[in-house]
């Protein structure tokens, strides 16, 4: 026996990556002479779309049968690029904590060792368990050397490695989509069945295993491939609010893929509704940092958190947050913060210079995330600080204003410096009257308390 804290079994289609390889490598094998160009194997579509939902491969060493083992190799190293493209957005950040943790990480999947090795050298697996396809003379003999690697015999494949390598099952994990590794994930202290099709869905329900997913940050919900904030994007329009009359600038500066950090200053608490609105213009959901009181509301809290949110607990100095946010750019995702952190009170609320905290620049020199910054104005005519709800004058509504500005330069070395360009960059999106001296009266300061 060992003490040492397992190790993590992986899947590969449809699991670690969004679908099959199988339609990669073929590309790939093609491309190396393994295949004649234009060369399609007997059935392959069909065969991939079943491989697609139930990973059966089995017939495809006796198709290799004479082919090149070495062109088979160059092939796989060909399709890392293309496999790592697949990669689920939030696979990396799941194994890496597992890896923090002490476990290894072992990849394994029925794809033929040759094809899938050079994926899991890029990916940093520690082991590959795989299908090995007997050879001679450097050709395919259409043999397989040793089990086939599924179901049962991935479970015994797995068990031999563990065996070897002094691991040991009861505090391992798996994760994999499909019903015929069942075998496996009884074969472990901690199954997760991720992606899984219908069959293992049923099984993972009978036997109280947790669905999870990898396309998504955990704990946000999906229904064939649609989150909460699908549903609630249909809400945020202009005609939703009849209590303010919106103006929206610079939409166009916000990347449609890949990750971004949207920067905003904070006005008021119709903020929410503000940023909302630019939100649901992107057709992507957002992930976004908030004080834990806004989780703690009865109603409030679970939807914020199935929005993905990221709760800050003020004071408590916990990185948590921190990692959540970066891990969530990490996988491509739009993260949105508000440096300053909390509305300002009193004249600091009338200060033409913007002060935040460094939150944000810190997470665009960890991740290289482009930040984009969103000036507001007008939020507080709508809802200020001293009201427990918006204002609705529905016959002369305020007008709102939501400008997006060009990312924001910066040198990713000092965070201080980079926090006073990056609200320098959002104060410039602002009007004029923001950049004028302004002595507030009493009336003035008393909008910018909460009401005791």
């Amino acid at each position: 026996m060992t003490d040492a804290p397992g190790a993590v079994f992986v899947d590969l289609d449809r699991t670690l990556i969004r679908s099959a390889s199988g339609p990669v490598f073929q590309q790939a094998m093609e491309a190396e002479g393994v295949l004649p160009p234009g060369r399609r194997l007997p059935g392959d579509q069909l065969m991939y779309a079943f491989y697609n939902r139930i990973g059966l491969a089995r017939a495809a060493a006796a198709v290799m049968r004479g082919r090149s083992a070495e062109g088979t190799r160059r092939a796989g190293k060909r399709a890392v690029e293309s496999l790592v493209e697949l990669v689920q957005p939030w696979a990396l950040a799941a194994l890496d904590a597992h890896r923090a943790e002490g476990r290894r990480l072992v990849l394994a999947t029925t794809s033929p060792w040759d094809l899938v090795s050079p994926l899991s050298e890029a990916l940093g697996f520690d082991a590959l368990i795989a299908t090995r396809y007997r050879q001679r003379d450097g050709r395919y003999t259409g043999r397989l050397d040793g089990g086939f690697v599924w179901g049962a015999g991935k479970r015994a494949a797995v068990r031999r490695w563990a065996r070897d390598n002094h691991a040991e099952l009861g505090p391992s994990h798996a994760y994999s989509d499909s019903f015929f590794d069942v075998p496996l994930l009884m074969a472990v202290g901690h199954p997760h069945p991720l992606n899984a099709d219908p069959r293992l869905v049923a099984v993972a329900l009978a036997r109280r295993w947790p669905l999870e997913q990898w396309d998504r940050a955990p704990g946000v919900p999906s229904l064939m491939g649609w989150e909460p904030y699908h549903l609630v994007r249909p809400l945020f329009r202009p005609q939703s609010f009849p209590y303010a009359r919106f103006t929206l600038n610079g939409l166009e500066h916000i990347p449609t893929r890949g990750p971004v950090l949207l920067a905003s200053n904070h006005r008021s608490y119709f903020d929410v509704v503000a940023i909302g609105l630019v939100a649901a213009r992107m057709g992507r959901p957002v992930r976004f940092m908030a004080k834990q009181e806004v989780f703690d509301a009865p109603v409030v809290g679970p939807l914020a958190r199935a929005l993905g949110g990221i709760p800050v607990e003020r004071g408590s100095g916990s990185g948590s947050p921190m990692r959540k946010a970066a891990a969530a750019l990490q996988a491509g995702e739009v993260v949105i913060v508000l440096p300053q952190g909390t509305i300002p009170r009193g004249e600091a609320f009338f200060d033409p210079l913007l002060h935040g905290h460094t939150g944000a620049a810190r997470l665009a020199a960890e991740t290289g995330a482009p930040v984009i910054p969103i000036g507001l104005w007008g939020t507080e005519r709508v809802w200020p600080r001293s009201s427990k709800v918006p204002l609705m004058a529905t016959l002369h509504p305020p007008r709102v204003t939501v400008t997006v500005g060009p990312p924001v330069a910066l040198g990713l070395q000092d965070a201080v410096a980079d926090t006073s360009t990056l609200m320098e960059g959002i104060a410039d999106l602002l009007p004029d009257e923001a950049r004028e001296e302004h002595v507030p009266t009493d009336e003035d300061l008393a909008r910018t308390r909460p009401r005791e």
